[in-house]
């Protein structure tokens, strides 16, 4: 069967590519996705023996996010910034637990050990680090989001 959170990715990345109908089976599970011609997604999950019900609050749910827009004079010169981006797919959190302050916020000074974040892959959760010397200029995902391996964390300032 199914989990909620293979249903979500699996949809947000048929609808960030060119692919129009998707089938994938796993186990005793079956899953087809198709993009129809307005845009939206259809999920059809048939199950061979036993067919479980997914809630259509758990279908809503696993609609993409619609992206943040940044204006455009949120960081002036591209000169000098870099971005910090993740080393793997998983969901990125920005505190070490849900009570803790942020590792790090906009304007803070990192250097190439300063731990910026964390990205739990598989129940493992992993410390990022800057890996650079500068000043966090803008976090580009929010607490929670699913990231993928080379998707920009955050911009910052080297220079």
């Amino acid at each position: 069967m199914f989990k909620v959170q293979e249903m979500r990715e699996l949809i947000r990345l048929i609808d960030k590519s060119t692919i129009n109908e998707f089938s994938y089976e796993k186990d005793d599970s079956k899953i087809k996705i198709k993009k129809t011609a307005t845009g939206t997604t259809q999920v059809e999950t048939p199950v061979v023996e036993v067919a479980p019900t997914i809630p259509a609050a758990a279908i809503a749910k696993a609609e993409p996010k619609k992206e943040k827009e940044v204006p455009a004079d949120s960081v002036e010169d591209d000169a000098g910034i870099e971005e910090i981006v993740s080393p793997m797919v998983g969901t990125f959190y920005q505190k070490p637990s849900p009570e803790s302050d942020p590792y790090v916020a906009v304007g803070d000074k990192v250097n190439d050990e300063t731990i910026v974040c964390i990205v739990e892959a598989m129940k493992l959760f992993n410390e990022i680090e800057a890996e650079l010397n500068g000043e966090i200029v803008e976090i580009l995902v929010n607490d929670g989001d699913l990231v993928e391996y080379g998707q920009p964390l955050f911009k910052v300032k080297t220079k």
